[in-house]
C-alpha cells in the first residue's frame, strides 16, 4: 500500500499534478498519504507484543515536541493518546478505536473528495 502511494504521489509530481487548478486534489492526496500512515503507526501496535508496546511508546512520545511551541501542549496530546501517563491497556484500546473506527470513516470521506475533485478537474497530463 505504502509503495503504491509512493509511486502515484512521485508520478503526480513529476506530472505537475499539484499546479492550480488542482491544489485541493494534491492536499487531499497529501492526507490521504498521512492516513495510510497512520494506519501503519496503529496497526503496528495492536499485536501488543514487546515490539508494540515499545512502539506505541516512542510514537507517543513524538508530541512531546509540541511543548516547545505551546506550554504544555505536547504533555496534555501525549496524554490524551495514551490514555494517562504511561503506556498500557487504555493506549492499546485507543490504538485500536483509532484504527477500526476513526482512520476508515476519515479515510472514505477524503476519498471521496479526492475522486469527486479528480473528476470535475481532470487528471494532469504529461509535462
Amino acid at each position: 500500500m505504502v509503495l503504491s502511494m509512493v509511486l502515484h504521489i512521485s508520478r503526480v509530481y513529476l506530472t505537475g499534478g499539484f499546479k492550480k487548478p488542482r491544489e485541493l486534489t494534491w492536499i487531499s492526496g497529501v492526507l490521504l498519504a498521512v492516513l495510510t500512515v497512520s494506519f501503519g503507526v496503529t496497526g503496528y501496535s495492536l499485536p501488543w507484543d514487546q515490539v508494540g508496546y515499545w512502539a506505541a511508546k516512542i510514537v507517543t512520545s513524538v508530541p512531546e515536541a509540541l511543548n516547545d511551541l505551546l506550554d504544555g501542549t505536547g504533555t496534555s496530546v501525549v496524554i490524551l493518546l495514551r490514555g494517562g501517563f504511561s503506556v498500557g491497556q487504555t493506549t492499546l484500546s485507543r490504538f485500536y478505536a483509532i484504527h477500526t473506527l476513526v482512520l476508515p470513516v476519515l479515510l472514505l470521506v477524503i476519498l471521496l473528495l479526492h475522486f469527486i475533485l479528480l473528476r470535475k478537474q481532470g487528471i494532469s497530463g504529461p509535462l
